[in-house]
């Protein structure tokens, strides 16, 4: 007896530390973890992940669970933060607020020495570790969060609040020291320029 086909989901599964893939124009792909997802201040399905998985007009593709069509694409960058903005179709994503052990409520400040901060990557899942410094002059922290490749953009909590995102690891992956964007920081760039993603909100 035939085994019936399994259809696509008519949308995708997408929400801070889903693994995301971006594909550019000549087709070449980096796979990356999406930061957060929401609305913005004008009512647009948007999202935040690393500024280097990508450029301004880069598809993003839901690595799991998902057909290998495009659902949203790249629309600005701040390289100074390394963020970038992706608007979603709403149609085809489904936004939600738990992926896998973390939930994502709402966004704050980050903690300082020795708070102790978490992250959700799409290659090293849920790993914690301690603060080490918060630079408020490059807006970044410096953290003992274990992360390795395709965890950029990995959101960064403390309890349920987003505080950061992961952007690259020192020198030796889970091992070295990890850096990564304040998320006040990010949201204040995002702010200020006034475009897609000003006036976020996560689910």
């Amino acid at each position: 007896m035939a085994t019936p086909a399994t259809a696509a989901p008519a949308q995708a599964v997408l929400g801070g530390g889903s693994g995301i893939l971006l594909a550019d124009a000549a087709g070449d792909v980096a796979a990356c973890t999406l930061t957060t997802i929401g609305h913005d201040g004008a009512g647009r399905l948007v999202g935040i992940t690393a500024g280097h998985c990508g450029d301004p007009g880069d598809a993003v593709i839901p690595e799991f669970g998902w057909d290998g069509t495009p659902v949203g694409t790249i629309v600005d960058d701040y390289p100074a933060l390394d963020v970038a903005v992706v608007q979603f179709d709403p149609a085809r994503v489904a936004p939600v607020n738990q992926v896998g052990g973390m939930t994502i409520t709402g966004t704050g400040s980050p903690v300082d020495f020795p708070g102790v901060a978490c992250k959700d990557g799409r290659t090293t899942g849920v790993t914690c570790g301690v603060t080490w410094l918060t630079d408020t002059v490059r807006h970044e922290t410096w953290t003992q969060i274990c992360v390795m490749e395709g965890d950029s953009g990995a959101p960064v909590v403390v309890g349920t609040t987003l505080v950061g995102m992961i952007n690259a690891f020192i020198q030796v992956p889970c091992l070295s020291p990890t850096v990564g964007t304040t998320m006040d920081a990010a949201l204040g760039a995002i702010n200020a320029a006034g475009g897609v993603g000003a006036g976020f909100r996560p689910i």
